[in-house]
């Protein structure tokens, strides 16, 4: 009787392609040789724990059991037994010292192998929480360390933090360019650096580099224009006063002619419009040699960000009046007997809805001597907020004659790009919460993670070139729809494939049972059909 054994093959063909392609076991092995006896080599192991998070990401335990149960023997020629914790932890120790120049290598590889256009590089940075104590004393300074953070961005107040920078082309949203750091590091202070290491990597090609607000301040913009690197950015609100948006009128300004990919199946009369002025932006420095920097500025008015206003606005004024209101009943009674408890709770009211500007109130006393409110808003404050809503301004050391106004907005809008690509590597890939022991395995783990979102987002960017620019296809959902494909859709359709192994006799198979993973697998122009591996 033949015996057969079944293991799940998934996107392991597919990623192990995208990987010989990039050559991540190779540039790995290079700058982190190990020894010539050893079963596995560094690069071999690396990529191996990609394939893991691309295929089953969980908590980085039990990867062994992980490639028992899947074709990783028969996709990368890897013993299961080999992927033990102590050599998946010499492997990020190995890597540790190495961070940038693996991450460099492969990023520049990737641009050439699959010519992707870095002409408009979007950067940004997120935060990742991190479990256990992490005292300083036992952390090697050597590497970024695992520190508290202020804002994390997942809130997580409770725990401290490792942060990750990315840089994004606009073609196919690729992470041509990942760093990691510490996790009390300012965002602004990392502007000058991703700025060197994303010109080196464009080489001799100029390119324009798009980030948030943490761009925009005085050493950041000097540095920019003196590098020649074009930038584009959303200025802080606190460096426009709202006079200056008070004094506009929408009506006056150029529309855009541009619709955001959520509102394309909309009525034309609900999508959200944008509306674009241009004036000048003066920055100066702390010390009065510092020469002032003048740069052009757009303002940037939405429909949608306008709405949001208005909404946000009357809602803290709902809850605010909902507690005035009560305060006003409760006045005099046994909880508000002094003017200085309704003061008191005044002050925490229009601290908790924020209404300190635009709230009038008055404490009265009745002829026994007991206290009561009236308060109101100010309908004049009120109105010169309104006056400023839906506005917002980017800078930008772009030439007029290579983008308008309107052209400026649609380059900044391509940041979402990075959000988006933060969502799959806190999401599919499940790096947040980080489960390593030592804040070297914890960086080097960060960096395998953002190697596997960049073999996700070229799988999806194939997928997508295939297809065409515009198309969709059916089959990714129960309902049918057609969609544009993204690597979550696609890796969770390849996830059902699987390899029926049996013997010399009886070659080995891939189990197809649907047809869109027929239709993937020939938009990623990847055989599997015929299986190339050793038969056991």
């Amino acid at each position: 009787m033949t015996s057969v054994v079944e293991k799940r093959l998934g996107a392991l063909p597919v990623a192990a392609e995208f990987l010989r392609r990039l050559d991540v076991a190779g540039v790995v092995d290079e700058v982190c040789p190990g020894g010539a006896s050893a079963h596995l080599t560094h690069g071999q192991v690396i990529e191996a724990l990609v394939a893991n998070r691309l295929t089953s990401p969980a908590p980085l335990v039990r990867v062994g059991d992980w490639a028992r149960t899947w074709a990783v023997e028969e996709v990368f020629g890897i013993t299961p037994d080999l992927l033990n914790d102590d050599r998946l932890a010499r492997a990020l120790d190995a890597i540790a010292p190495k961070l940038e120049v693996i991450a460099g290598t492969v990023g520049a590889r990737a641009i050439t192998e699959f010519g992707i256009d870095v002409s408009r590089l979007h950067w940004d940075m997120t935060s990742m929480s991190v479990h256990g104590a992490f005292p300083a004393e036992d952390q090697d300074e050597r590497y970024p360390l695992i520190a508290c953070n202020g804002h994390p961005k997942d809130r997580r107040l409770d725990l401290k933090q490792v942060q990750a920078g990315l840089a994004v082309s606009a073609d196919g949203g690729i992470p041509v360019h990942s760093r990691v750091f510490d996790g009390a590091a300012a965002e602004v202070s990392q502007v000058v650096g991703a700025m060197k290491d994303l010109r080196a990597m464009a080489g001799t090609n100029t390119f324009l580099m798009v980030a948030d607000s943490k761009l925009v301040s005085y050493p950041n913009i000097t540095a920019l224009l003196q590098a020649g690197v074009e930038f584009i950015a959303p200025v802080p609100a606190a460096q426009i006063k709202d006079e200056v948006y008070a004094a506009l009128d929408p009506e006056r300004a150029e529309p855009v002619d541009w619709v955001p990919g959520r509102d394309e199946r909309k009525p034309e009369a609900e999508r959200e419009t944008y509306r674009v002025l241009e004036d000048t932006h003066t920055l100066t420095g702390r010390r009065k040699s510092d020469p002032a920097l003048t740069v052009r500025r757009i303002l940037v008015h939405s429909t949608a960000v306008a709405a949001g206003q208005r909404a946000a606005r009357a809602k803290r004024l709902a809850k605010a009046a909902e507690d005035l209101d009560k305060l006003t009943a409760a006045a005099g009674g046994r909880h508000y007997k002094t003017r200085e408890k309704i003061v008191a709770r005044i002050g925490v009211v229009t601290a908790k809805r924020r209404v300190t500007s635009c709230l009038r109130w008055q404490i009265t006393e009745d002829e026994h001597g007991t206290p009561g409110l009236a308060w109101h808003f100010d309908q004049d404050v009120l109105e010169a907020e309104a006056a400023v809503d839906g506005w917002y301004a980017l800078i930008t050391s772009v030439p007029t004659e290579k983008a308008g106004p309107a052209r400026v907005l649609i380059h900044y809008k391509g940041q979402g790009a990075v959000e988006r690509r933060y969502h799959d590597f806190k999401g599919p890939l499940a790096v947040a919460p980080v489960f390593v022991q030592h804040n070297r395995r914890v960086a080097a783990l960060i960096q395998v993670i953002c190697l596997a979102l960049l073999v996700f987002c070229l799988i999806e960017r194939q997928v997508r070139r295939a297809l065409g620019p515009d198309e969709t296809m059916a089959g990714l959902y129960p309902d049918n729809r057609r969609v544009r494909p993204t690597g979550r859709m696609i890796l969770y359709h390849l996830g059902e494939l699987t390899l029926r192994i049996g013997n010399v006799t009886d070659p080995p198979t891939v189990q197809i049972n649907r047809g869109v993973q027929l239709h993937l697998l020939d938009l990623l122009d990847t055989d599997i059909a015929q299986t190339r591996w050793p038969q056991t």
